[in-house]
């Protein structure tokens, strides 16, 4: 495993897109010293001047500030358009462009289409969010690609970040993570939206495989549809995942179909 910089030198960070995620993880930042900046299409205000974060109302404003990292924050969904409101061609030398979106090929190409040619562009998913880190970071993972870096030092630093709260450091490219991840996050996600819809509560009887499930539609449903879904769309993986689900469930069903009707027949 590589090591990253044990302590990174302050960076001067800019965030696009200041929802729940961004606001969790500047916490964090800001804590290990950097300075941040932001740029949102809601009005968060109020949160950015608690958490000390400079908030801009204009891209341009954003950009001309010379951030060290820009961190895309946005949702999988509102990415491409959010990219066409950045104005790129203001950005006065090398950036690392990073992002931290819950699919990995669908921003890989978005960014390596948009952000200047002496920019550097490292793709991450941290595998946790406010309720899974909300005690610390330490053995949680975090995957990232180093996509196009030619700045290693400022790219360690950032990585440096995660490493100093003690996560764990997996690398990966962008088709492996979303490849895994549509058999671990997405079919999770997926688990969890039909439990949710079949409107599962705890009853005076759990067992304790029960109560797992219960978790996990309780845990799925806190996230937006919205994120599940561009790990649909956006993920092109996950659409044999949701066949294959789709599949051993009719096969389950044949299984149980059969039993019954030998079992009838047994007692006929």
């Amino acid at each position: 495993m590589a090591s990253y910089s044990s302590q990174p030198s302050p960076l001067k960070i800019g965030i696009v897109g200041l929802g729940p995620f961004a606001q969790f993880l500047a916490g964090t930042f800001i804590k290990q010293g950097h300075a941040l900046a932001a740029v949102s299409r809601t009005d968060h205000s109020l949160i950015a001047s608690r958490l000390g974060i400079l908030l801009f109302k204009s891209y341009d404003q954003f950009i001309d500030a010379h951030n060290d990292v820009i961190l895309i924050c946005t949702s999988i969904l509102s990415l491409s358009e959010v990219l066409k409101s950045i104005p790129f061609d203001r950005i006065k030398g090398p950036t690392l462009f990073v992002d931290v979106l819950s699919v990995k090929e669908h921003p890989q190409k978005l960014l390596l289409q948009a952000i200047p040619v002496d920019s550097d562009l490292l793709c991450t998913h941290p595998m946790f969010g406010p309720e899974s880190g909300k005690d610390g970071w330490r053995g949680l993972p975090i995957v990232y690609d180093k996509v196009r870096i030619r700045n290693e030092d400022l790219c360690s630093r950032f990585l440096g970040i995660f490493q100093n709260e003690g996560c764990r450091m997996v690398e990966m490219t962008c088709e492996e993570h979303d490849r895994e991840a549509a058999r671990s996050q997405f079919l999770t996600h997926t688990v969890g939206r039909i439990l949710s819809e079949m409107e599962i509560e705890s009853t005076s009887m759990d067992t304790k495989g029960f109560q797992t499930l219960v978790q996990l539609k309780d845990n799925t449903v806190k996230d937006s549809f919205d994120l599940y879904s561009g790990l649909y769309v956006h993920n092109r993986f996950a659409k044999q995942e949701l066949k294959a689900l789709e599949l051993a469930l009719e096969a389950v069903k044949q299984k149980l179909q059969e039993k019954m009707d030998n079992t009838m027949e047994e007692n006929s």
